[in-house]
């Protein structure tokens, strides 16, 4: 009787140790820092700021550890990759564009339950909010954006005798006119009048002008209507004139890089463009203005980037919380600080000053008619069959109405093979 009294003491020692020893390795683990994954692209100025945040945010949120990775190369095809392969970040880079088919897809998750009154999902302009909302879902909070204004010369347009930007398309082609010079008589232009990217990113609000559309509600392309033609044969005329040019027609990069470099007078950029000329042209004068109506319509472009999570993380509260401090007020405004793009928030704006600043008051005032950049479900295959086509009718290779209806039509056909 007494050996069976020990034996199940022993047994109840036993069951009382392993219970400790469970309940301490469980504590143990959740405190265990957690270790999650972001991942995005951007130029060095972003990688270093958003670090910068990140740090922050590891140090408010000590059992939270963050991988950043960059993918500077075929983002979206890395994505879809890993998403395919279970092996995304826990957070990633959306850019608007790219956001319905994911969204459609069900591999992001909802973010409306994780989003509390203290976050003030109001302070966000609805704007930049729709292009990630989808069944009544939101799949994605906004971490900047960008419109595209006028930047100009001062000193350009004051040696013609003009002392005010363009206010109309119409005013724009005599001012271009105006400022393309051939300085020495040789037949070469100096200074071309309008700096252009013919791309359907910053097309897509010409297009819509006079009442045209890039794609119907069903996703297919409708770029070649007479309505949407009459808006791109402005910019395709004004080329053939000679009173625009590419940046590659002048040994340049970018828009900015022309104007900086002289070599446009205008040109219709972003928000990153003021940084850039600040800090590589500092002796230039240069000036905004909102982008001059067509067809007396106020028209620009929004570009717009969020921060999902990954249906499949295994760590969806801390990627809540990530997400939650890079679109905070405090993470947003280190974010912003750098001039490259404009914050999503109202306060963040504020407290910057962008809403005083002569240079952006003009990109945050095309925010209420901007187009935003999304054009369904299939982006790449509207875009490379625009852009191939609407290059070559640029070049003067065949004409507007026949490349775009080509591209039209072999988009659409690809389209239809994907259904």
């Amino acid at each position: 009787m007494l050996r069976k009294q020990f034996k199940l003491i022993a047994i109840a020692l036993l069951v009382a140790v392993l219970i400790s020893c469970q309940n301490f390795l469980s504590h143990s683990s959740k405190n265990q820092p957690v270790t999650i994954k972001i991942s995005g692209w951007g130029d060095p100025i972003e990688r270093r700021l958003l670090q910068e945040v990140i740090q922050n945010f590891e140090t408010t949120h000590p059992n939270i550890k963050v991988k950043y990775e960059v993918i500077s190369e075929q983002y979206m095809d890395v994505i879809q990759a890993r998403l395919i392969g279970n092996a995304a970040p826990d957070v990633f880079y959306l850019d608007a564009i790219q956001a319905p088919f994911l969204m459609d897809k069900n591999v992001l998750e909802p973010l409306e339950s994780y989003i509390t009154p203290a976050f003030n999902l109001a302070d966000f302009e609805e704007n930049f909010l729709s292009p990630f909302k989808y069944d009544t879902h939101i799949y994605g909070l906004p971490k900047d954006y960008s419109t595209l204004a006028l930047f100009y010369n001062k000193k350009a347009l004051a040696d013609v005798g003009l002392n005010q930007p363009p206010q109309t398309w119409d005013e724009l082609l005599t001012y271009s006119q105006r400022l393309t010079v051939d300085r020495n008589g040789n037949g070469r232009i100096d200074q071309y009048g309008l700096g252009v990217t013919p791309e359907l990113a910053r097309l897509a609000y010409i297009i819509k002008a006079f009442g045209g559309l890039v794609v119907n509600q069903s996703g297919y392309a409708t770029f070649a209507s007479d309505e949407s033609l009459a808006g791109l044969r402005l910019v395709v005329d004004q080329y053939q004139e000679r009173t625009s040019v590419r940046a590659s027609d002048v040994g340049a990069k970018s828009g900015g890089e022309m104007l900086g470099r002289g070599k446009v007078a205008m040109v219709i950029e972003g928000s990153w463009v003021i940084p850039f000329l600040h800090e590589n042209f500092p002796q230039m004068e240069f000036a905004t203005a909102e982008v001059p109506r067509i067809n007396d319509r106020s028209g620009t472009m929004m570009l717009t980037v969020a921060y999902v999570m990954n249906r499949e993380s295994k760590h969806k509260q801390a990627a809540w919380e990530l997400i939650s401090y890079l679109t905070s007020s405090e993470g947003m405004a280190k974010w912003a600080s750098s001039g490259l793009v404009l914050p999503t928030r109202r306060t963040v704006a504020l407290e910057l000053g962008y809403d005083r600043d002569p240079l952006r008051i003009p990109l945050i005032a095309g925010v209420k008619y901007a187009t935003t950049w999304q054009i369904g479900q299939h982006p790449a295959l509207v875009m490379n069959n625009f852009n191939n086509q609407f290059f070559s009718a640029l070049l003067g290779e065949q004409p507007l109405t026949q490349a775009m209806k080509r591209a039209e039509n072999e988009a659409n056909e690809q389209i239809q093979a994907q259904q």
